[in-house]
């Protein structure tokens, strides 16, 4: 409808990462982040999840923008992957840019992106679209809130969230425009919600800063910090704690040495002359002048922090002595991983600090009265919840309704769902199939729930590959039986068990040589498989993956 405008979201609505929505009016489609999201620990071999584009790939001509809230992954990991398919200009603030001019680079897709620069305050005119950024603080500087109006209305989008009254750049949100315009009319907000849970107000991310003080006074050897490679803010506490304590720092891992150097270019990372060092540097230096700041909060498999605790970084190895912080807590799905690391280190020796026993990180979301504050100046008509799972979708909308918001103006979607507002309704007009999208080595979208299904198997009951060869003419064993087991038999078993599998195959094809010879041999791959199957199950109760492999001679 043309008095009507849509809000669909592709990912981050019911999950936590990969935020992407899309604003629809007209002929036109404005996108909000393009983020990514961990894989869960069912999900073998996959390295990312992105948002499933496949509602926008018929419309991609239509697409006017990206416009990016901040520079976190799970707002803009996802566009080395999906530029490729939507390529439109991408709007982000200084920082944001400088962060996927980062990651443009690392995809060789830099050269054709189209980059734009906006800021708090700027009001942008995008098509139909006229897109306003206001500053809110995060955990990361540069950070924004997007108002975008259409003829419809004004919707606001709040981005990642919390309000801050001490942030470590001394850069408040922009209360003023916030409420601003809130008094112009807001047809619906996009919320935040992943910290609904908690009451109150989100500590300070000064609190951190406060905790590392404490640590560095005690510490007697080298402190090795782990933290998110964007987390340029935090980055910068270290440095100054660092200062403070008379030590040296060197950041190591490829994508913190790229986003360090970036943000020094541009000037969002301030550190006092002679702090930040080269590693080769600083290894010169005593254990009790030494920080390293790496990569590998999340568990990564490739992280230097999780090389360095399985003794494979050869720059760096743990010593009785170091102290090693976590400044991070882990995302869901990371938390076994992140806790191997723990276990490792301590193994090694070093004192482990960690967010279960420390406040080393602070989350960057809004607690319930931030959520309360957001909603109170913004004051919209309609309101959605995102960036969240489904328990703090429906905390968030009895939140809302706390406030007065009626409860026939919330709406609680899923990915998929094409929401349509107009200045007298709010509904949700269909659900659009949304599917995961694994990113799996090079592969994007190749990997499905067939291929996850065989790889659980075969970690979980091993494999049994059965060749044999068949004389095409008259069905006559010419080869084999032969049996290969991998991660399904164990050491001791019985060993009598292949020899007996390899007769049960090789009876079960030939009491057909009697039959006139089939025309093709397909059979003999069912065959293989059901009783052979049915007999490993028997004497094992177990179901290994088996692979029948048919030779026709």
């Amino acid at each position: 409808m043309p008095d009507s405008v849509r809000v669909i979201p592709l990912g981050g609505v019911g999950e936590v990462g990969k935020n992407m929505l899309a604003v629809e009016y007209g002929n036109e489609i404005l996108l909000l982040d393009c983020g990514l999201a961990f894989p869960e620990e069912d999900m073998l071999g996959v390295d990312l999840l992105i948002p499933d584009i496949q509602y926008l790939l018929k419309s991609r001509k239509r697409i006017v923008a990206y416009c990016i809230s901040h520079g976190h992954e799970d707002h803009i990991g996802a566009l080395p992957y999906i530029l490729r398919d939507i390529d439109a200009p991408i709007y982000a603030t200084p920082l944001t840019r400088g962060l996927i001019e980062v990651k443009l680079k690392e995809a060789n897709l830099l050269q054709s992106a189209r980059l734009r620069t906006y800021k708090d305050g700027d009001v942008v005119k995008i098509g139909k679209f006229t897109v306003e950024p206001f500053h809110v603080t995060h955990s990361i500087p540069d950070a924004v809130g997007l108002a975008i109006t259409c003829p419809v209305g004004t919707i606001v989008y709040t981005g990642d969230f919390k309000f801050d009254p001490t942030p470590v750049d001394g850069k408040q949100a922009n209360y003023g425009l916030i409420a601003q315009i809130g008094r112009r009319g807001v047809l619906t907000l996009l919320s935040d919600c992943v910290h609904v849970e908690t009451k109150g107000h989100t500590p300070s991310e000064q609190v951190v800063g406060d905790t590392f003080r404490r640590v560095f006074a005690e510490a007697k050897g080298r402190i090795i910090i782990a933290t998110f490679a964007s987390l340029i803010a935090r980055v910068q506490q270290i440095i100054n704690v660092a200062a403070e304590y008379g030590r040296k720092v060197a950041v190591v891992g490829r994508s913190l040495e790229s986003n360090v150097a970036m943000a020094r270019e541009l000037g969002y990372l301030d550190p006092k002359d002679g702090t930040l060092v080269p590693l080769h540097q600083l290894r010169k230096e005593d254990a009790d002048r030494s920080v390293l700041i790496v990569t590998g909060s999340q568990g990564e498999p490739t992280s230097v922090l999780n090389r360095i605790a399985n003794q494979d970084y050869r720059h760096v190895k743990i010593v009785p002595g170091d102290t090693v912080i976590i400044s991070a807590t882990p995302i869901p799905g990371n938390e076994t991983a992140v806790s191997r690391i723990i276990n490792n280190l301590f193994a090694l020796g070093a004192d482990v600090i960690y967010s279960a026993i420390d406040t080393v990180h602070v989350s960057g979301h809004a607690s319930s009265e931030e959520l309360r504050l957001m909603l109170n100046l913004v004051r919209p008509k309609y309101v959605v919840p995102v960036h969240g799972e489904m328990r703090h979708l429906v905390m968030y909308k009895r939140l809302a309704m706390s406030v007065g918001i009626p409860e026939d103006h919330i709406l609680i979607p899923e990915n998929g769902a094409i929401m349509e507002f107009s200045k007298e309704q709010a509904r949700i007009v269909e659900v659009y199939p949304n599917n995961m999208v694994y990113v799996d080595g090079i592969s994007v979208g190749d990997v499905d729930h067939v291929v996850l299904r065989d790889r659980k198997l075969l970690s979980r009951d091993g494999m049994v590959i059965v060749v044999v060869g068949i004389d095409r003419n008259d069905g006559s064993i010419l080869a084999g039986p032969d049996i290969i087991s991998r991660g399904f038999l164990y050491a001791g078993e019985d060993d009598n068990l292949l020899e007996e599998a390899k007769e049960l195959v090789s009876n079960s094809i030939r009491h057909q040589e009697e039959s006139p010879p089939p025309p093709e041999w397909s059979w003999a791959h069912r065959k293989i498989k059901d009783i052979l199957g049915e007999f490993l199950y028997k004497r094992t109760g177990r179901r290994p993956m088996i692979l029948p492999v048919v030779m026709e001679i």
